[in-house]
């Protein structure tokens, strides 16, 4: 039974556990984007910084569980299934509001570029506003790739748990 679990190289062979890397590349680029388009409103953005930054520690280390061969006991193939699971949910929960906040960000540029200019708005605020709307955009469509991943694993993996 505790067979069924690939280790070393043979990680990067298998489905699965190939769908660690696509995790790791979007997981880290959801984290690094919303980081530079800055943690505001801290509320919905803090639970997608924490999402982000909790399953890209936790595939890290899975990925290295699973690359030492320390996956052995026949409890691993349900503990995968549960880990991305979670990881799945997790990051449905933050896509959604990630994605409202970019919404709401891209309605507030044509009210900000009608102000007139007597108000004293400094032209490089809208720059920076565009700048985040981008950014958003580019972090939603990075989670919901991650999200789309985790939840493949989720599937291949129970798959492979039932088969163990």
């Amino acid at each position: 039974m505790g067979d069924v679990l690939p280790t070393g190289g043979r990680v990067f062979t298998s489905i699965p556990d190939l769908f660690f890397i696509p995790e790791f590349v979007f997981g880290g680029l959801v984290w690094m984007l919303v980081a530079s388009a800055g943690v505001a409103p801290q509320n919905p953005m803090g639970w997608v910084m924490f999402v982000s930054i909790f399953c890209f520690v936790m595939t890290t280390l899975w990925f290295f569980i699973f690359l030492c061969g320390c996956n052995r006991s026949s409890s691993w193939p349900a503990l995968d299934v549960g880990y991305h699971f979670v990881a799945t949910v997790f990051y449905l929960s933050a896509s959604v509001p990630l994605a409202y906040i970019t919404v709401v960000v891209g309605q507030s540029l044509p009210a900000l570029a009608a102000l007139p200019p007597v108000l004293g708005l400094n032209p490089d605020v809208l720059i920076e506003v565009r700048k985040i709307y981008k950014l958003y955009i580019a972090a939603v469509v990075m989670s919901y790739l991650a999200t789309l991943f985790y939840f493949i694993h989720t599937i291949f993996s129970a798959i492979r748990w039932k088969r163990s």
